[in-house]
């Protein structure tokens, strides 16, 4: 499904482009599903951590839609974007679909099924580049279009367009992808394979580490080889003195709840120490008598010794105060001739390794002092500072540091050897991958980095997007093969070979990487064709505060060789585009708020970028923005950018991008969707404040029917989408009628933001979700609060979803969620507080029945005994709780003594319940029982028996809206 928004009469000469009409966007949107297996993913992935990045097939459809003539066709544009067989000339969107229609009774891969590989692997070939080449010419008055991404991140837009063989430019503020794009755009397509030289100089480098490393990993056996080792802090306690072990859980690795290798503690009374045996289970011992799960940490920590308790914010203040202890619990090794690995619990020669370790970092004065740089203040590094760590090497054990800092003295006295032995450009892209990898290493040895109990070797320190200390960190040897260095230049060189063959069709490649702020880029006024942009994530990510995590390590690599991107101690932080409360708290008021001033310098910054992008671009030159956020306020302050640059919006496609998956396994404000949204430069400039003000009661109703139509749209397009992708998609064209009639005022002449535009769009959209999906309830007859908690499961199919999602949805219902929480326990804030969790009945609401009315605890706002309730769902969870607690009987006269059978309100509830809960929720299930059993008698709902069963391919079922 596409939105079209029409463009003001001064441009309609402008020759449309295909992302102005329709496209395949369901073909696109399975391909982006494909690619979004974990372990089928393009090289530039393992190139190297970064924390955002689009699909292939989304981003090629961005640039090639947005370079083609409208009236290019949907088979010829799928052909050239390599989706589909070699035999299908016509029906290509359509076969996709029925390959997908059938995909769970597939036999072998995905390829086999579909009959051709993702696209991601495949490049056009010089005869399909050829004829692009031909059609672009001929709409874009004999010249190749130049495509343009300012904030390039991690590179798939432009090495996209490279692959095309069109003029590309890309521009990087943050120093991390811009080394990427170095190695995409120039080091592949030009130095070309380094496939043995990178091979040569990593085992030279591994070697020289290895020596030098070798004392710190003690083997209890010459044969034997120390892969890993598993530790955590420990903290002295406050009672007796004893080392309290700050795990909270035992396991090394688990093969079941019952099976497994773990670690098992006890107090050494002698040395007032706790001591660890690593144990097998059950061989060694059972899961009665020991159990893993259980560790000395569960908030607060308990002593092994005395039963002392100690709160979280006691032993960080310890670590903070250096009194505590790295604690080595367990090694893994490795026998000749065995591929899975080995545990055995630590010996003395292991403690004085660390011990060794120690003290090489204190005896030695270049290592003594090294990476001291401080830790920036920050969202996601204050995290850091409340364990006490404020310089950059504090986040590694003294092994970890050493190790580290071995690999950069044994890459440093290989440097001038690379040089000497290679022409400039070569030896610079050798460097510059054997830097990435020892960048890369960081990653899985850090005390950032969590043993994964699952696979038994260490995981990613940055997986999270954040900075979590783990109380189960990762000592790695990284000079052995599992999880070392040369496992993963191994890594590193298979991505980047592919990205040399992929880039091999390209001939005389015309591409210009620039790193600097996007507001302000190295390029002529007119000289950008097309920009095709993915704009950081207004508060969703904070990139310069992460990837300050390998910044300063990098910058050791590599600031010799690019001295302009590595000069400062850190990444810049004053230019980048994120809505980041946390700079602005110093500065805050009564009347501005960190995030409101956080959000009026993301407004800023994006309207600087946005304007520069407009100036590069030629008349009539087309901008087409990938955004996939859910805030309001992130679509508010990204239009309001828009306008004041310039643009009009010319069109809207919402597009599967990402596996959709429930926000309480993901978290995070970005959308399973992607919407792509266009906006053209005007032949001639017009002042967006110069056109006569429109009132916004003109606006509101157009603004609702636009996005229910969009909706509609949307529920009958097969696309897959979620409820909440949906509401965002339908942003689009109601931003549209927004632009359309900029600027809007109020009866008063006060200025009308866009998200009162899209808090109508979001209401309008929900009613729509509400006639198409619930049945046989008058859910707009309920009371408010009642009626918010319905929604809620409504539209975000979850527990959980996003703080700011339940407060718009609260506003458009008439309630204050935060007054609400406090009164009536409806919901709670989730672990990082930006989240919200709905309560079940048993989650604190319902009063113990079985307790006399003295002994029940007053905190709990439902009284069982009531016998009227003015919110209906408190009467559904109260009978709820009558019925686990007392039996179907009970709840049948419960139901009886109020009336409630007769009650429309209490039925609608039920009703309502029963569509929207997922099915394995416990809810769910006491709802179908009051349905169907004697209760159900009494309440005769007429509902449709599909209901009550749990089909997940029911296209209504919780979760995607249809799974094309």
């Amino acid at each position: 499904m596409s939105e079209q928004t029409p463009t003001q009469d001064a441009d309609d000469e402008l020759k449309k482009l295909a992302i102005e009409g329709e496209l395949p966007l369901k073909a696109v949107g399975i391909e982006n599903l494909k690619e979004s297996n974990p372990k089928h993913k393009p090289p530039q992935i393992y190139l190297h951590p970064w924390f955002a990045r689009r699909p292939t097939p989304v981003s090629r459809l961005a640039v090639l839609a947005s370079i083609l003539p409208e009236d290019v066709s949907s088979d010829q544009l799928l052909e050239w974007m390599q989706i589909g067989p070699d035999h299908l000339e016509s029906g290509i969107a359509e076969y996709v679909e029925s390959k997908k229609a059938t995909e769970a009774s597939r036999s072998g891969n995905f390829e086999d099924h579909y009959g051709y590989p993702r696209p991601f692997r495949l490049s056009p070939s010089k005869s399909e580049i050829g004829e692009l080449h031909q059609e672009l010419r001929e709409h874009w008055d004999g010249e190749l279009p130049t495509v343009l991404d300012p904030t390039a991140g991690g590179g798939v837009i432009p090495f996209e367009a490279l692959r095309y063989n069109l003029p590309v430019r890309a521009n990087e503020l943050n120093p991390i992808p811009a080394l990427i794009l170095k190695v995409m755009l120039e080091y592949a397509p030009d130095v070309g394979s380094l496939e043995d030289e990178l091979e040569h100089w990593g085992t030279e480098i591994n070697e020289i580490a290895k020596e030098r490393i070798k004392p710190y990993f003690p083997a209890e056996s010459p044969s034997h080889k120390v892969l890993s080792a598993a530790c955590t802090f420990s903290v002295p306690c406050d009672d007796c003195g004893c080392d309290i072990p700050l795990v909270s859980k035992w396991w090394l690795y688990k093969d079941s709840a019952r099976e497994g290798i773990a670690v098992q503690p006890f107090v050494n009374e002698k040395e007032n120490t706790v001591e660890y045996d690593v144990v097998r289970l059950p061989d060694d011992v059972s899961k009665d008598e020991f159990d893993p799960q259980k560790g000395v940490v569960d908030g607060s920590a308990t002593c092994l010794n005395c039963n002392a308790p100690m709160d979280a914010d006691r032993f960080k203040e310890k670590i903070a105060d250096d009194d505590f202890e790295y604690e080595l619990l367990g090694v893994k090794y490795e026998k000749p001739g065995e591929s899975q690995g080995s545990y055995r619990s630590s010996t003395t020669e292991d403690e004085e390794a660390m011990e060794a370790a120690a003290e090489h970092i204190k005896s030695d004065l270049d290592l003594a002092t090294f990476l001291t740089t401080e830790i920036p203040e920050g969202q996601e590094t204050d995290r850091l500072f409340n364990w006490g760590f404020t310089e950059w090497r504090d986040i590694y054990s003294p092994r970890q540091l050493v190790t580290h800092y071995e690999f950069l003295q044994a890459f440093e006295k290989c440097r001038d050897s690379i040089e000497e032995k290679h022409d400039e450009e070569t030896a610079e892209a050798i460097l510059t991958l054997l830097s990435i990898t020892a960048s890369k290493s960081l990653d899985r040895n850090s005390i950032l980095s969590p043993w994964s109990t699952k696979k038994g070797y260490p995981e990613n320190a940055m997986g999270g997007k954040n900075y979590p200390v783990q109380r189960l960190y990762v000592e790695n040897n990284l000079t052995e093969r599992e999880q070392g260095y040369l496992d993963i230049l191994e890594k590193i060189t298979e991505s980047y070979e592919e990205l040399v063959q992929f880039a091999d069709q390209v001939e005389d490649p015309d591409v210009s990487l620039s790193v600097g702020d996007a507001a302000h880029l190295p390029y002529e006024a007119g000289e950008i064709d097309a920009v095709v942009i993915d704009p950081p994530y207004y508060t969703s990510i904070m990139y310069s505060e992460l990837s300050d995590f390998f910044y300063v390590w990098l910058r050791e690599y590599l600031e010799d060789i690019y001295p302009n991107t590595f000069r400062a101690p850190l990444t810049n932080k004053e230019e980048e585009a994120v809505a980041n409360p946390s700079r602005f708290e110093s500065v805050a008021t009564g009347d501005k708020t960190s995030k409101d001033l956080a959000d009026d310098y993301y407004e800023q910054k994006m309207s600087g970028i946005f304007s520069e992008i407009y100036r590069t671009l030629e008349r009539g030159g087309v901008m087409t923005v990938m955004f996939t956020h859910k805030e309001t306020d992130a679509w508010d302050t990204l239009t309001m950018s828009l306008i004041n640059s310039g643009f009009k919006i010319t069109s809207t496609h919402p597009i599967t991008s990402e596996m959709p998956q429930r926000l309480d396994t993901r978290g995070g404000g970005s959308a399973d969707s992607t919407l792509l949204l266009t906006g053209r430069k005007p032949l001639e400039d017009q002042d967006p404040e110069s056109g006569e003000p429109t009132l916004w009661d003109d606006v509101k109703s157009e603004t609702r029917a636009t996005a229910k139509d969009a909706a509609r749209d949307l529920l009958d397009s097969g696309l897959s989408l979620t409820k909440t992708d949906v509401i965002i998609s339908a942003f689009g064209p109601t931003l549209g009628v927004y632009a359309d009639r900029y600027p809007v005022v109020d009866d008063e002449g006060n200025e009308v933001r866009p998200r009162k535009a899209l808090t109508e769009a979001r209401e309008a959209v929900t009613q729509v979700l509400v006639d198409t999906y619930l049945e046989g309830g008058a859910v707009e007859d309920l009371d408010e609060v009642t009626k918010w908690y319905i929604l809620s499961w409504l539209v975000h199919e979850s527990a959980t979803f996003e703080y700011d999602d339940g407060r718009q949805l609260g506003l458009g219902v008439g309630i204050d969620i935060d007054d609400i929480n406090s009164k009536m326990k409806i919901w709670r804030k989730g672990s990082n507080n930006n989240t919200i969790q709905l309560r079940s009945h048993d989650d604190v609401r319902v009063q113990d029945i079985n307790k006399s009315p003295g002994d029940r605890s007053s905190s709990r706002p439902i009284n069982p005994d009531d016998m009227s309730f003015s919110v209906a769902l408190n009467a559904v969870h109260a009978v709820m709780h009558v019925y686990e607690a007392k039996g179907e009987t009970e709840a049948w006269n419960w139901i009886k003594d109020r009336n409630l059978h007769s009650d429309s309100d209490f039925r609608s509830v039920i009703t309502a319940l029963l569509q929207v809960l997922p099915s394995d929720h416990h809810d769910w299930e006491l709802v179908r029982n009051l349905a169907v059993g004697k209760t159900g008698e009494l309440l005769d709902l007429d509902l449709d028996a599909s209901v009550f069963h749990d089909d997940e391919d029911d296209e209504n079922r919780q979760g995607n809206l249809d799974d094309f």
